[in-house]
């Protein structure tokens, strides 16, 4: 018998594919998905054969026929997903075998029969049998291999029953034991425990999570409400759980299915409940469906369906269907000018609205450092809260400062929303519309419970915001947006081209297409942040380090003394690079750096004091280095011109709330890492880097303390209009030749490398030696234990809760295959874990000789020989302390370690004995640390050479020419011929001869023919043009209609910016361009994607008339 029997009649080629799948499942599953597969295809291009509702697409390949739109018409919506899963199974079947188990096998029989049951209620020539379901009983759970295996155990009992010897059985049967151990590994399947009831899975997933956020399951009606109107024969249904509301109207309903189920598998029965809920009291619930591991939202008047990572409160609920009613178009916004009134910050605001406005969920802002990121994203805050949108928000910085700072803004500019910093003692949040936080706070708040509730629901904000929005923070702290369900809101300094691909990723945008953005070049050239000017200023020794043959008699002697190693009689040549600033503290290479800055950094008070100043130290010793000299070399500030301010700076918000002040001291803040992003400090016009940077979103941060205005600074209408930047370690010169950058890595935590790496030697084991199978399995109850022990109830633990549950059955260790590994390492391994922190030196031990047996397995003899290196020194070191008790103890293994004999004969046994018994002594080595070393060698202040490529044609240096053409057209542009190209302005006959004049008669910059050569076959008037550019405020007068906020949309405007940044900076504009990148990345359609017909003719118009003006020869 076989669950596709109803097929024989009519379908017989259909049912024999079918049910030679169901015969397979557990002996050959991989066939059994791609025979389901077969079964699937022959069936629906049956369907395309005899229905003539359904149309051919444009090719026959099985995923074209399903996915064409005539055939999702045909078949009922729960179908298509069985469909789907049919056929990616069978394709992964094909391509990617060991992915299939029996639990796929399984799945896709199931799902075969459900459409092929569809398929002959729908089109038999019979009467169809109702009320057929899918019997597991059917599916054959002994193969002919199973029976085999149980026929040669019982000729084994039997054996036994006679008091053979086991030496004497296994002599005997060797070979049917050898035939028992290829069949088992051939065939691992085990039938699946399928009935599970919804009781358990309720019991165990779903209650604890409503219960946590305030709902109390065992009310009236909560659970198994009954409701009229369901299609089916009685017209009733029960719902698994109904959240009501206090007015008795139901606020959501929640659909469980079993925990082997997909949990989408409940979206179309929860849609059905949630119209009967609707009819009966007029208010249409929120919809969730879950399988206790995996929970999805449906606001379904709303949005799509959604996973979240639990459920919404009463009061979250009660937001959302009031919501419903009173929240506004965001179309039409009204900005509030006095928190964003630039240009720029409007466009911005408006491209966040209209995305939130067309459902997505997501945006992101990239702005550079200085342009107003936190008052826009508080623009935004305050739109969505009168607009009604959001009630609450979380504002989320990775430092104290920073969270301090936002804050203040808030409350500010928003008092209303009553915004919390919850970095403070006694802040919890919970009555704020506004939480401040930084990542680490908000971390250890997710699972905090006040009276057994939790302190912040999955909804309980309806906004996050991520300032400094880049892949570290989330790879650190990503699972808090994971765990909100609210929009979310990415600010960040990074510019656009080099922000990376995940977090583009994480806001599921095109990579290098944000939501909207506002670049530093764009800033500087608009006005709205100051350029900086670059001063080299490193030092030989900065440069090249200290060589011995250089230094003068006097400094080769204290170079004797300091670095002569007496032990070994040895004497360096030179001290690296590297070393200085590290361990090496050189006074005259401080001395200089410090004497450049104070002779040529920007003063003020009409020349006579320094402006404030950061110096980016690189290290704390540095720092404290830095300003000991500084006070030794200018007695006369007495000690509080330069002050040391980093995190480990005691009332360190002190002095930066000083040094922030513009008559305070300090002028000069000497930092590590403390004040590199969030510190705001117009008045700062000197930034000396004396610190390698290597992360070019870091370098750019740091810049960016300088960048902004300050009105005034330098007297009445004399404002700040540059900064310095002194680079005293080359980092200028390291980005010209890495523009990237250093690439971060991925790093795993301790921990993490362990876990996977006992798993791996656990795996690597085999099975022929007792030992070492007691190792493998001791290896295996420790990861088990690990997994077993887990916290279900941590947010981050949760999400992969049905990883957790399977791996915490000590029988799933056993058999691990590939599909498991790779789900052992991300979804398992990395997750927090309830025992108890053990001392970091012995678990780098740990991770020393895992390596070290593994290395020994893989044959790797220089890794082996690496780690044998390390072991052996260590061993030397505990050596030393032998008289301390516990090291006593094993001093005949510790010494024998160190003998030839050891690692002759070494095993991963015997490693995996010094493992255990010296992991807890290796924390008594005295690990040295190298000592400081002053010095006081005579440097030079040595400017970094620059580079050129010089290109030359007909003996001319072409580089050169045009250099000296652009510097005179500059130097002239205040004649009126050359102004009037500048200003857009039309020239007449008379100008053209003027301008010809000046150009060939009164200047050297040589004949009309000459000129030519650099033209690249422009007119004259657009060469002109492509030098000197166009003033912006003139082509902002010509396109003015088209950058007003009101009439036109952010795209829009944005467009018409690109416009006027591309001629502004080539003079002229081919409008072909408006159909290339960079305005593509806009729209893909360019001009005609953007506007309509009658705009887009217009601003070619537009464009034309500016290119007019520029051709002297029409």
């Amino acid at each position: 018998m076989s669950n596709f029997d109803f097929l024989k009649t009519e379908w017989l080629d259909i049912y024999k594919l079918a049910s030679e799948a169901e015969e397979c499942v557990y002996s050959k599953p991989v066939y059994t998905c791609i025979l389901c597969r077969n079964a699937l295809e022959s069936a629906v291009k049956w369907m395309y054969k005899n229905d003539i509702d359904l149309v051919e697409p444009y090719d026959c390949t099985l995923n074209s026929l399903v996915h064409e739109q005539s055939f999702k018409n045909v078949i009922v919506p729960p179908l298509f997903q069985k469909v789907n899963l049919i056929r990616i199974n069978g394709n992964t079947a094909a391509h990617n075998p060991q992915r299939i188990n029996d639990k796929d096998a399984l799945q896709t029989t199931f799902e075969l029969f459900h459409f092929l049951y569809w398929l002959y209620l729908t089109y038999s020539k019979d009467e169809p049998v109702h009320g057929l379901k899918f019997d597991i009983s059917k599916v054959p759970t002994k193969t002919k291999e199973q029976e085999e295996i149980e026929r040669l155990k019982k000729i084994i009992e039997e054996q036994n029953a006679i008091n053979i010897t086991r030496e004497d059985l296994e002599k005997e049967n060797a070979e049917l034991l050898e035939q028992i151990k290829q069949i088992k590994a051939q065939n691992k399947a085990k039938p699946l425990d399928y009935d599970y009831n919804e009781a358990q899975t309720r019991k165990y997933f779903i209650d604890v999570l409503l219960k946590e956020v305030g709902w109390d399951v065992s009310a009236s009606n909560a659970t198994e409400y009954e409701v009229q109107g369901m299609p089916n024969p009685t017209g009733l249904g029960y719902v698994d759980y109904v959240l009501w509301g206090d007015d008795g109207k139901p606020l959501g309903l929640v659909e469980a299915k079993r925990t082997m189920k997909d949990a989408k598998i409940g979206r179309e029965q929860a849609e059905l409940y949630a119209n009967c809920l609707e009819k009966k009291f007029g208010q249409r619930p929120i919809i969730f469906y879950t399988n206790g591991y995996e929970h999805f939202i449906w606001d379904d008047l709303n949005y799509p369906p959604r996973e979240i990572a639990g459920f919404y409160s009463k009061e979250d609920l009660e937001k959302l269907i009031i919501r419903r009613e009173i929240r506004k178009d965001l179309v039409d916004i009204d900005i509030n000018k006095e928190i964003s009134g630039r240009p720029y910050q409007e466009r911005v605001i408006k491209s966040v609205c209209e995305n939130y406005a067309k459902k997505s969920r997501k945006s992101l802002l990239v702005m550079a450092t200085g342009t107003g990121k936190t008052r826009v994203a508080i623009s935004i805050v305050d739109i969505l809260t009168r607009y009604n949108w959001v009630k609450r928000v979380l504002f989320l910085a990775d430092r104290t400062p920073l969270v301090t700072q936002a804050q203040r803004t808030f409350a500010k500019y928003l008092p209303d929303l009553n915004p919390v910093d919850i970095t403070k003692a006694g802040a919890d949040g919970t009555g704020h519309r506004v939480v401040v936080s930084t990542y680490h706070t908000m971390m250890n708040l997710i699972d905090a419970k006040k009276a057994n509730e939790k302190l912040f629901s999955v909804g309980h904000f309806d906004l996050i915001i991520i300032d400094e929005a880049h892949r570290s923070i989330y790879k650190k702290f990503g699972e808090i947006f994971n765990y909100f369900d609210g929009l979310l809101l990415g600010l960040t300094a990074t510019p656009r081209d080099e922000v990376d691909k995940n977090t583009y990723k994480v806001f599921e945008l095109e990579d290098g297409v944000p939501t909207d953005y506002y670049d530093y070049d764009e800033a500087v050239e608009q006005g709205y942040l100051v350029p900086y000017e670059q001063f080299d200023c490193a030092t030989k020794f900065l440069r090249e380090g200290i060589k011995y043959n250089e230094l003068s008699a006097e400094e080769k002697e204290e170079y004797e003394t300091l670095f002569y190693d007496e032990e070994n009689g040895i004497l360096p040549d030179f001290i690296n690079k590297e070393e200085l600033n590290k361990f090496l503290f050189n006074t005259d290479t401080v001395d200089k750096i410090l004497e450049c800055l104070m002779e040529n950094g920007i003063k003020v008070n009409g020349g006579d004091k320094l402006g404030k100043t950061i110096i980016f130290a690189a290290n704390e010793n540095h720092a404290q280095f830095i300003a000991e000299r500084f006070d030794a070399n200018y007695k006369e500030y007495n000690g509080k011109f330069a002050r040391v301010i980093t995190h480990k700076t005691q009332y360190s918000q002190n002095l930066i709330d000083k040094f922030a002040t513009k008559e305070e001291d300090p002028v000069i803040a000497i930092s590590v890492d403390k004040l590199d992003t969030g510190i705001d400090v117009p008045e700062i016009v000197n930034l000396v880097f004396f610190k390698v940077v290597r992360s070019r979103t870091k370098f750019h941060q740091m810049i960016g303390r300088g960048t902004r205005l300050c009105p005034e600074l330098f007297g009445p209408k004399d404002d700040k209009k540059k900064f310095f930047i002194f680079d005293a370690c080359g980092n200028f010169e390291y980005f010209s030749i890495n523009p990237e950058g250093a690439k971060s890595s991925n790093q795993m935590s301790l921990g993490q490398k362990i876990f996977l790496k006992k798993l791996e030697l656990a795996e690597k084991i085999k099975d022929d030696d007792e030992v070492l199978k007691l190792l493998s399995n001791k290896i295996k109850d420790d990861l088990h234990n690990t997994v077993k022990t887990m916290n279900r109830d941590n947010f981050i633990v949760r999400r992969h809760l049905r990883a957790v549950d399977e791996f915490s059955d000590r029988e799933k260790w056993n058999n691990l295959d590939d599909m498991d590994f790779i789900t052992i390492k991300d979804r398992v391994s990395h997750l927090p874990t309830t025992l108890s922190e053990e001392d970091e030196y012995a678990k780098r031990f740990d991770l020393m000789i895992l390596n070290t047996q593994l290395s020994y397995y893989a044959r790797d003899m220089v890794k082996f020989e690496k780690y044998q290196k390390n072991i052996k020194e260590i061993a030397f070191r505990l050596e030393e302390k032998s008289s301390i008790p516990l090291v006593k103890q094993n001093l005949e293994l510790i010494q024998s370690i160190l003998t030839d004999e050891f690692w002759a004969n070494v095993t991963v046994s015997t490693l995996e004995e010094v493992r255990i018994k010296l992991r807890d002594l290796v924390n008594l080595i005295d690990y040295a640390q190298k000592d400081i070393i002053y010095s006081d060698f005579e440097d030079e202040l040595e400017p970094i050479p620059g580079t050129a490529s010089v290109n030359t044609i007909s003996g001319v240096d072409v580089a050169q020419y045009k250099k000296k053409v652009e510097a005179f057209l500059q130097a002239h542009v205040n004649d009126i011929c050359i102004n009037k190209l500048k200003f857009n302005k039309p020239l007449t006959e008379l100008d053209i001869e003027q301008l010809e004049k000046i150009l060939f008669e009164n200047s050297d910059i040589g004949s009309r023919e000459q000129l030519q050569t650099i033209q690249d076959g422009k007119d004259l008037g657009e060469f002109i043009r492509s030098i000197i550019g166009v003033e912006r405020t003139e082509i902002e007068k010509v396109f003015s209609e088209y950058l007003d906020n009101n009439k036109f949309n952010s795209n829009q405007i944005r467009f018409v910016e690109t416009i006027i940044d591309y001629i502004k900076c080539n003079g002229t504009m081919d409008t072909g361009k408006l159909f290339e990148q960079p305005f593509t990345f806009i729209n893909t359609e360019g001009l005609d994607g953007v506007f309509a017909p009658k705009d887009a003719d217009n601003i070619i118009y537009l464009i034309n008339e500016i290119n007019k003006n520029a051709r002297l020869y029409k």
